[in-house]
């Protein structure tokens, strides 16, 4: 095997006594930067226009401003033409000069606030501000509209899911449990059961977006000093200073007691409802995986499309294979912020910086591609009824044993005594087809199902002769049971939100997928 190193290749030996690897000189940085996949393969634009390093900036120079104006009001010597300086050259972003200047300064923001500074020609930003008085106030801001966004998309999906349940309400299923034929179920059930479960997300996350707190401006170890020096000791004029800032930023919630952090509990907390979406999308995603592979349905195959570079019959479920790959970096992102849940220091310490820049964003990019995949497919979803019913065939009469139970104890037969005859006769009939046939060399599912109504009709522990098993499997609608009314109930219960969430019925998923 040949290894390449900066210019130096060579062949691969196992090591000898006094072996020693050749001397590799360092590769150069990349000429360009590195990608997060995370965000420019699977986010929005508008996700990444929310975590943007450019849209930061600017998000940070508008709080800047916004404390400015708040200060000069409540009497800090801010001239307006000072403030005007800065309106003026807010759009001047560039990257490349703030990083120049990092490598000096070796502090982000004091990078950020030089660049600025001197781009108006003024010294009036950042006054009783501390690093975390911006930082964590713009991040909980980012956060604030991640949280919106993804809370647009999910309920984007609930009516999505909604109008396919809808569609397939009356078409009957197997269902399963362990993944083995259980009972008869809907198509649409399926659905609205999954739908369910985003619903309970989807109000996990409008309870958090209602209730989460800002930290606002605290100072450096959460007593407001700074700003109470600055406004002459006046705790009035702090208030509202504080309560200016919360206006700007859009929250209707605070913290009152904080130290330089707002507690990292709360990032924990916003991850989890994250992570709690993206697994009501993994359930149905893994679901509908087992379908596709039992050629029930498809998630949708576009023209021109490859499933398989070497099996040109292949057509994978990919997406919602993607969908729980999503999950699954999320898992990994609430493990990053429950280390970090419980572990602050007095008021306040930066050994969270590093997990929080890498996590939060890209918990936010994760749940953003899952949506925008999970949202494909059930655009795209294709169910073959053909199939469904040949397996319903298949399954019958067996699928139909806990109807002819509630029979046979409404007949008069014990339950217990019913429920051991039954087992007895559908291991032993199924068993049968398994091995070619029950008790004819002609194998067939339609010999399979005789000869378990032969068995349970010759057992007088159930009492029910096969006119009466015959009429039972003949009323196949009443095998479903209550799942077409909670179909409709779960419709009912996604119509509200949908209706509340403008925009969100009729929006398309912009990535290619």
């Amino acid at each position: 095997m040949a290894v390449k190193g900066a210019d130096t290749i060579f062949r691969w030996q196992p090591p000898q006594a006094g072996f020693t690897l050749p001397a590799v000189k360092p590769s150069p940085p990349p000429a360009e930067p590195i990608p997060n996949v995370l965000a420019e393969r699977y986010a929005s634009p508008a996700m990444q226009e929310i975590w943007s390093a450019h849209g930061r900036i600017l998000l940070e120079r508008d709080f800047w401003i916004a404390v400015m104006k708040a200060q000069r009001d409540l009497g800090v010597a801010i001239p307006a033409e000072a403030i005007k300086d800065y309106e003026r050259v807010r759009d001047d972003v560039s990257l490349d000069r703030i990083k120049e200047r990092e490598r000096v300064t070796l502090h982000d923001v004091k990078a950020r606030l030089e660049e600025f500074s001197d781009l108006a020609k003024r010294q009036f930003i950042h006054l009783g501000l501390t690093s975390r008085d911006l930082t964590e106030n713009v991040e909980q801001l980012q956060v604030a509209r991640g949280l919106k966004l993804v809370q647009f998309k999910a309920v984007a999906a609930l009516n999505l899911l909604a109008k396919r349940a809808a569609e397939f309400r009356d078409v009957m299923l197997t269902g399963r449990t362990h993944n083995v034929p259980a009972q008869p179920t809907t198509l649409g059930k399926r659905l609205a059961m999954f739908g369910q479960e985003l619903l309970l997300a989807h109000g996990r996350l409008e309870d958090l977006i209602a209730r989460y707190p800002v930290r606002g401006l605290k100072g450096a170890v959460g007593t407001q000093l700074d700003q109470l020096t600055l406004l002459g000791g006046d705790t009035d004029k702090v208030d509202q200073l504080e309560g200016r800032i919360l206006k700007h930023l859009g929250f209707k919630a605070k913290f009152e007691a904080v130290g330089q952090v707002y507690p990292r509990s709360l990032d924990f907390d916003t991850v989890t409802a994250l992570h709690q979406v993206g697994a009501a999308a993994a359930s149905c995603a893994t679901t509908l995986r087992l379908m596709a592979g039992a050629g029930l349905l498809t998630e949708g195959f576009q023209e021109g499309q490859v499933g398989s570079s070497a099996m040109p019959h292949k057509v994978n479920a990919r997406n919602c294979e993607r969908v729980c790959g999503f999950s699954t970096i999320l898992s990994g992102y609430v493990t990053m912020t429950a280390g970090l849940a419980g572990h602050q220091w007095n008021e306040g310490d930066v050994s969270c910086s590093v997990v929080r820049r890498v996590a939060l964003p890209d918990a936010f990019y994760a749940i953003d591609g899952l949506l925008e995949t999970y949202l494909t497919v059930l655009r795209q979803l294709e169910a073959f009824p053909a199939a469904i019913a040949a397996e319903n065939q298949r399954n019958l009469p067996f699928l139909a044993t806990t109807t002819i139970l509630m029979e046979a104890v409404k007949n008069g037969a014990g339950r217990e005594t019913a429920h051991e005859a039954i087992k007895e006769h559908a291991l032993a009939a199924a068993k049968a087809l398994r091995n070619g046939g029950p008790a004819s060399p002609k194998s067939s599912a339609a010999a399979s199902d005789a000869s378990l109504l032969d068995r349970l009709a010759a057992d007088k522990r159930i009492g029910l002769g096969k006119k009466k098993l015959t009429e039972v499997l003949a009323e196949s609608e009443r095998f479903v049971g209550a799942a077409p009314h909670q179909v409709d109930s779960f419709v009912a219960s996604v119509e509200p939100l949908v209706k509340k969430q403008k925009g969100a019925a009729d929006y398309r998923p912009g990535k290619l997928l």
